[in-house]
């Protein structure tokens, strides 16, 4: 068994509770003695408790593999404190924390935890950023806790790494030609119609969708769980904002996604406009800050979890039915659903959708897979001129393919000016993606400039912004416009036996339905309003809650 440094992540040393704030975390908990090889808690547990090191020596370790011996990732001595992310996200255990000098803890239980992280808020300040180091931690140093075997651009193995990343997911991604990979393969049989590959813990997801992963972590949405006061539809950040929210004023909040945290905002290389962050910040790592805040808070996120139905005929509250068959009611519902990336009518587009060659994000994973090479983005939009900046960023050559006269017609000035001046960009107004060239990879885009016969570029990946649909075909029972962005501030509920109410703010047809962000009709598509909208949706909620109150009072 092999030994661990200090506790230390992405260069951050994890906080320490003082003596005074250990005490008053004690005071939540029972004190217990435990021996040497007891077991606190094991690698696939569902649930678990917070432990208080009094006097024993407690190691964390990640459990040995087919191919890997144990491996102590840190060890927790007398003032430390057991746990990590899991225990706010609701995943499975992954590290093993095992006794190794007997003495004294203090077992305080996951209900008292979550009563904790509301009542002390400067000791939930500091256990939540522990738990964070922590995670980065395990990430570095014992990432096999869930292994991704796949080809590299195939578009499965990319689903599951985003899904990982967006999750805080502690993973290892490995090409399927590499030596690990290889020996990884021959250890469990698998071949290569099983890929990708998905290894979590001890357990083997042949040909591995994310919401194989989701089951297998503990994320996947169970029916048994009691009622909730407030489903929010939907992790971008209109939904983020409804669960910080939500559940920051008292309300049991269950997040539901189709895919992971963080929606379309999540896609975006770096968001320079949002309020508090002068020098910019990844969309990637703004929800995932946001998701932590949303899971401190005492919020749920349940992905993917595919909602395919909504009944609010239901006295006691909507239900919302998922894909799987389960069925969630809550008193509240707010939709924000966000929607769709759009597709270019062009040929084979889908086929080099499966080779990975056509994207719809330029994260910092997408950009590692096109340094230096040649690429195109579609697009007039902020997200578009963002993403385009950013490869350039990383060594690529870009084409930004526009269809309008000018980028400055619907892009923010000081981005149009950027890209303008940029040399690693080329923007090419009033043409557009007609044709797709290459075999097992994309070698080039066919180009139609107005005026100009078509000419094709070296592109070794397409990138496309060219706007989305909302997400909202599952939804027939809500008013919406003619674009399919849903309305409110409308009320036609004529089979409600309730008196009538006044119409809230974001209140969909239906009383006890709101929406907010990119699904709603008339909404900013920026961030920054999908924010505030998400927290006035909550306001609304609160409002209508009062009201139910006040009629049957």
């Amino acid at each position: 068994m092999s030994g661990a440094g200090p506790e230390t992540g992405a260069g951050a040393v994890a906080p320490a509770l003082s003596p005074e704030q250990f005490r008053r975390l004690a005071a939540y908990g029972e004190r217990e003695q435990v021996a040497a090889g007891d077991v606190l808690y094991a690698t696939g547990d569902r649930r678990y408790d917070l432990f208080l090191i009094e006097s024993a020596i407690v190691d964390v370790v990640r459990d040995a593999t087919g191919t890997e011996p144990e491996h102590v990732v840190y060890s927790r001595c007398h003032g430390d404190f057991t746990g990590e992310l899991s225990m706010l996200t609701g995943q499975s255990v992954f590290l093993t924390a095992r006794v190794r000098r007997p003495g004294t803890v203090v077992r305080v239980r996951a209900e008292s935890f979550r009563t904790v992280l509301g009542e002390q808020v400067d000791i939930a300040d500091v256990i939540v950023e522990a738990f964070s180091v922590r995670r980065r931690l395990i990430q570095d140093t014992a990432g096999s806790v869930l292994e991704i075997i796949g080809a590299p651009n195939s578009d499965r193995t990319r689903a599951l790494r985003a899904f990982a990343a967006r999750l805080l997911l502690p993973h290892l991604v490995l090409e399927v030609d590499s030596i690990p990979a290889q020996a990884l393969l021959a250890a469990h049989g698998l071949v290569a119609e099983d890929l990708p590959v998905a290894i979590v813990s001890d357990r083997v997801l042949r040909r591995a969708t994310p919401h194989d992963v989701a089951e297998a972590t503990g994320l996947a949405y169970d029916d048994s769980r009691h009622d909730v006061d407030l489903v929010v539809v939907g992790a971008g950040p209109a939904g983020l904002a409804a669960a910080v929210y939500g559940a920051s004023e008292g309300l049991v909040t269950v997040i539901l996604d189709s895919g992971a945290a963080g929606g379309q905002a999540a896609t975006s290389s770096r968001i320079e406009n949002y309020l508090g962050f002068p020098s910019g910040v990844s969309g990637e790592e703004l929800t995932r800050l946001a998701l932590v805040q949303a899971l401190k808070f005492g919020a749920q996120l349940y992905a993917p979890c595919d909602v395919m139905a909504l009944d609010a005929s239901d006295p006691a509250g909507p239900v919302l039915s998922a894909a799987d068959g389960t069925h969630l009611r809550a008193r509240a519902v707010i939709i924000a659903s966000g929607a769709r990336y759009r597709r270019l009518p062009v040929p084979r587009l889908a086929e080099f959708e499966q080779l990975g060659h056509v994207r719809y994000s330029a994260t910092e994973l997408d950009a590692r897979d096109c340094v230096t090479l040649p690429v195109t983005v579609v697009g007039g939009a902020n997200s578009a001129g963002q993403a385009a900046l950013f490869l350039a960023s990383r060594g690529s050559l870009v084409n930004l393919v526009v269809r309008g006269d000018s980028i400055r017609q619907s892009m923010s000035t000081y981005l149009a000016r950027r890209l303008e001046a940029h040399p690693m960009v080329q923007v090419r107004t009033r043409t557009q993606v007609v044709g797709l060239t290459g075999d097992d990879e994309l070698h080039g885009v066919v180009l139609r400039t107005t005026g100009t016969a078509d000419r094709e570029l070296r592109s070794h990946t397409l990138f496309c912004f060219i706007g989305a649909d909302p997400d909202t075909d599952w939804l027939p029972g809500l008013q919406r416009d003619a674009h399919g962005f849903l309305l409110t501030g409308t009320r036609v509920d004529p089979g409600d036996p309730a008196p009538p109410a006044p119409v809230l703010p974001f209140q969909t047809s239906l009383p006890r339905v709101f929406a907010a962000g990119d699904v709603r009709a008339g909404s900013v598509k920026r961030v920054a309003s999908a924010v505030g909208e998400g927290a006035g949706a909550v306001a609304s909620v609160h409002l209508m809650l009062a009201q139910q109150r006040g009629a049957t009072a």
